[in-house]
C-alpha cells in the first residue's frame, strides 16, 4: 500500500480547524483573539518507549496522550495535531487498530488530524499538537518559587512499574500488574485538570518522563 492510499485508508479525517486539512503541503491555524497558540512535540521510538508486543490500539492512544499532556501542563484546551509515522512495512490491521486508538482520545478531546507524513522504516511516531490558552494564563514551569506546595494528580511510579514487571525485573500479582499496565500502555491526559488550575497553580509539568 502506498503513502497517500494508506493515509486516505486510515488517516484522512474532516478538518474544521485548519481550512486545508490533511493532503496539503502545509496546515493553517489562526487561534481566536485574545487566545495564544501552545505547541509541543514528542516522539515513540519502538523498544525505548514502548515494548515491541504493545496493541496498536493502545500505542494509537499512548501517542496522543503524552502529548496532550503537555498541553495539560500550560493549561492549554487541544486543537489539532500533526502525524508523522514510521513503519516497517504496510500491515492493514496495524493500521487500523493504531488509528482506531488514536482517533478515539481525538475525538474525546476534540482535536483534530490535519497533517503529517509516514515513511519506511523502523516503527517510530512523531505527534505535534497545537492548543490554545488565553493570552498571559499559560501555566509555565518557570512560575514556581521556594517554599510552594508541590501537588500530584494520580499516583507515581505505576508506569515504571508495570514496565520492570513486563521486563521480568520482578513478579506482580495479576490484578497489579493489570492496573500498571493500563498506567504504562493507555495513560489518562489530565487535560481538563490543567485548564482548572489556569489562576490557580503557580507551575506545573508533565510527569510522564518522571517527577
Amino acid at each position: 500500500m502506498g503513502e497517500f492510499d494508506l493515509i486516505q485508508r486510515f488517516f484522512q479525517r474532516p478538518a474544521h480547524r485548519s481550512p486545508l486539512g490533511v493532503g496539503d503541503d502545509c496546515a493553517l491555524l489562526a487561534p481566536r483573539p485574545g487566545m495564544q497558540l501552545a505547541v509541543s512535540s514528542d516522539m515513540l521510538v519502538q523498544g525505548r518507549h514502548f515494548l515491541p508486543d504493545v496493541a496498536p490500539r493502545l500505542l494509537g492512544h499512548k501517542a496522543l496522550a503524552v502529548n496532550l499532556s503537555d498541553l495539560a501542563a500550560c493549561g492549554a484546551q487541544p486543537l489539532a495535531f500533526t502525524l508523522a509515522l514510521a513503519l516497517p512495512h504496510s500491515d492493514e490491521a496495524w493500521c487500523q487498530a493504531f488509528s482506531e486508538g488514536l482517533f478515539a482520545l481525538a475525538e474525546a478531546h476534540d482535536c483534530e488530524l490535519i497533517g503529517g507524513d509516514t515513511t519506511q522504516g523502523p516503527l517510530t511516531i512523531c505527534i505535534t499538537v497545537f492548543g490554545e490558552v488565553p493570552s498571559g494564563q499559560a501555566i509555565l514551569r518557570s512560575g514556581a518559587q521556594v517554599g510552594d506546595d508541590i501537588w500530584v494528580s494520580g499516583t507515581l511510579g505505576d508506569a515504571r512499574l508495570a514496565l520492570d514487571a513486563l521486563q521480568r525485573q520482578h513478579m506482580l500479582p495479576p490484578p497489579v500488574l493489570a492496573q500498571a499496565r493500563q498506567r504504562l500502555e493507555a495513560p489518562t491526559p489530565r487535560v481538563a485538570l490543567g485548564q482548572a488550575l489556569r489562576g490557580i497553580a503557580s507551575s506545573a509539568l508533565d510527569v510522564s518522563d518522571g517527577l
